[in-house]
C-alpha cells in the first residue's frame, strides 16, 4: 500500500469517526407490533437469554425507531472502521 491509499485509508477513518459523533442516541433491539385487534407498539431488547419489552405506544414508537436505526448505522460504521483500521495496522500506519 503506498503512501496515498494510506493517506486516503485515514482520512476516511477520520471521516467515520464524524459520522459516529453526529448519530445521536442509540438503542439495541427493535421496535414490535403486538395483538391482533388491538395492536400495541413495544420496544424489545434481549439481554442475556431473557426479552425485555417496554411499551411505547404511538407518541413513543417513532423515537424508539430512530434510535434503533441510529444502533444499526453505529454497526455498519464501526465495521467499516474496524476493516480500514486492520489495513492500517497491517501496513504499520496506524493513526
Amino acid at each position: 500500500m503506498d503512501k496515498q491509499e494510506i493517506a486516503k485509508m485515514k482520512r476516511r477513518v477520520a471521516a467515520l469517526q464524524r459520522q459516529l459523533a453526529k448519530l445521536g442516541p442509540v438503542m439495541r433491539g427493535s421496535v414490535v407490533i403486538i395483538g391482533t385487534r388491538n395492536k400495541q407498539s413495544y420496544f424489545s431488547l434481549n439481554k442475556k437469554g431473557k426479552t425485555r419489552l417496554i411499551y411505547l405506544g404511538k407518541e413513543r414508537e417513532s423515537r424508539a425507531r430512530e434510535y434503533s436505526a441510529n444502533y444499526a448505522k453505529m454497526v455498519d460504521i464501526i465495521e467499516e472502521m474496524t476493516i480500514a483500521n486492520m489495513k492500517l495496522l497491517q501496513e504499520k500506519a496506524c493513526l
